[in-house]
This record gives C-alpha cells, structure tokens and sequence, in this order.
C-alpha cells in the first residue's frame, strides 16, 4: 500500500480536512489559543480537548468554554463518557454549536478518567462501548470518529475488533494511539501494531504516537497503512509544527517570538488574568525548552515566579533571543 502524501486532503464522510497532519486533543493544551495558532500554521484538523458529555449536558463546569469554535474549520469535539444517554445529548449539542465532526474518546489513561469507566477504560467493557458509539451516532448527521488505543494492556489488545463494529455501528474515521493504557505514555508507541486495525476497517485510519518530525510521520503510515498522522506532545512548545509536518511553512525564529508572545496574550483574554497567568506557565516552560533550552534554571523561575504579565512577557523575549538550532530529528 502507498504512503500518502501529508500535505493532500483527507476525506471522513462528507468533510474534507486539508491535509492529513492532526493535532491530538490535550486536556490542559490544546485550548482554544492553542488551536488557533496551529490551524493558522497550517495543522489539517485540530480537535477540542476531552469535553465530559455529562458535564455539557447539563452546563456544568468549562464544558462550553471548550466547545467553543472561533471560526476553526472543519469543528471537530471530543466527547468522554461512560452513559449512552448522555453521550448522545451531548453529541446533539456539541452539533447544534457547530461540530462537523463528533470525536469518541476511548483513549484517555489518565486514572481520573478510567476509574469513572470512561476513555480508555470502555476497551475493557466493548459491549459497553459499541452502545455509546451507536447512540452518539444515532443522535446526530455529523461523522462520528472514535480514538482509543491498542487496548488496555499487553494482554488485551482488541483495538481491531472494537474498531470493526465501530465502522459498523456508522464511525466514519478511526484514531489508534499505539500503546495500551498501562503503558500511558512510557516506552515507545508500537506503529507496526496499529496495522492490524487498518487490516480490520475501510474506512480512514489515522496513527498516533511519538510522532516529532517529518520522518516520523513517514515512518508511522509506513509501518501502520494509516491515512494520516497525528500529533500530540511534539507540538508542545511548537503549536506551528503540526502544520510543518504537512509541509507548510514553518514560522521563522522572530516569528517563533511573535506567536509566543500572541499566544501568552491570548490565554489571559481567554482565561482572564489570574486564571491565565497560571494556565500559561506550563506553554512558557515548554518554549523555553525548544526555542531556549540554554536558559540557566533561575531565569525561568523568574518569568514563573512573575505576576505581572509585561514583566512576564518582557523575561520571555529576553530569554528567547537564545536562540537553539533544531535538532537534527525536528529537521529529518
């Protein structure tokens, strides 16, 4: 089977996404200013984070301020849960605000999420599971998509039949992550395994896992016969870089400045000032790490220690006029 080219459109039914390079959802990361920088930069699709179907059911908690679109296009929403029901009110919502595509979570490790038997949880129970899949895609016209992993250990690998009678069950598109659950997010991500789900299914498969550089995503569609690649940690710190890998071109290290500096700014009119200041330390920490990794430890305490965001951006400059060179696995 031929690779596919990245920088080509990818079709799940009726929407067509511009190139097959996705950014993962990433609760805590991939909010809204993170999104918009990515698809601006050239990201094919980009997803919200884990959105909990209850939880936007019955308007509680961040839900909305997760669902929220701002012009990105195609929408896709990630639901998480455990109940049919409210999976499938949930799914209603999310396309009456806008999705075009409804995102199936059932791939989170994260204990708080499995031990409320959701994420990656449902692959222990697929009866379960094919229930929430089959009410969230009866409940709307939108594509429904489903993301989990291998399965939930060594021992239980049933990402192929779980994603057979998904296709089944109407998903339009399927996500493998390329670990089990009990492996979260140690070792490396098995690619050759994700095969045996392309094998399973026809319709489109995108690999997950470990994906840093344009090699790598070579590499990860060879070795699975996926149709596309998504990224999820080698964005951090470099939002830009999803659409790099599809062969847009990348910002340039003034640039780089600029977009961390909107970014920072974007968070706080976003999250409001207290809230933002705390919600942005980690994205600093993570530009600090590629754009300045030289950066003595007490010069990054100080841009975290800050409180006022002009002396915080101002440190930020500073620091990243140290400039690092790429390595040589972000230019392959």
């Amino acid at each position: 089977m031929p690779v596919p080219h990245l920088a080509t459109p990818l079709s799940i039914g009726p929407v067509t996404i511009r190139n097959r390079v996705v950014l993962a959802p990433m609760s805590g990361v991939t909010d809204l200013p993170f999104r918009e920088i990515a698809w601006r930069w050239g990201a094919g699709l980009v997803v919200t984070e884990m959105i909990a179907s209850r939880e936007l059911a019955m308007s509680r908690g961040e839900s909305w301020a997760r669902l929220k679109r701002a012009g990105l296009g195609p929408h896709m929403v990630q639901l998480a849960g455990r109940e049919p029901h409210w999976m499938a009110e949930a799914a209603r919502i999310a396309a009456d605000n806008g999705a075009d595509i409804i995102d199936i979570n059932m791939g989170c490790p994260a204990k708080k999420v499995t031990g409320g038997l959701s994420g990656s949880a449902l692959m222990r129970d697929p009866v379960l599971a094919l229930s929430l899949i089959e009410a969230t895609v009866k409940a709307v016209d939108v594509p429904v998509t489903l993301k989990m992993r291998l399965g939930w250990d060594g021992n239980s690998i049933n990402a192929p039949q779980i994603a057979r009678q998904a296709e089944e069950a109407g998903v339009r598109l399927v996500t493998i992550h390329g670990r089990t659950r009990m492996q979260f997010y140690e070792g490396r991500a098995d690619w050759n395994a994700i095969r045996a789900v392309r094998e399973a299914i026809s319709v489109p498969l995108i690999a997950n896992g470990d994906v840093q550089s344009p090699a790598d995503a070579r590499e990860i569609l060879a070795a699975s016969g996926a149709d596309a690649v998504m990224m999820g940690r080698g964005a951090q710190g470099r939002p830009w870089h999803v659409g790099a890998i599809a062969d847009h071109p990348p910002p340039s290290r003034e640039q780089q400045r600029e977009i961390v500096a909107e970014h920072y700014e974007a968070m706080l009119a976003f999250y409001g000032r207290e809230a933002g200041l705390r919600h942005a330390r980690k994205h600093l920490g993570w530009y600090i790490d590629r754009l300045a990794p030289s950066l003595p430890v007490e010069d990054k305490a100080a841009i975290f220690r800050s409180t006022d965001p002009e002396d915080v951006m101002q440190k930020m400059m500073q620091a990243l006029q140290v400039q690092a060179e790429p390595t040589a696995r972000e230019a392959a």
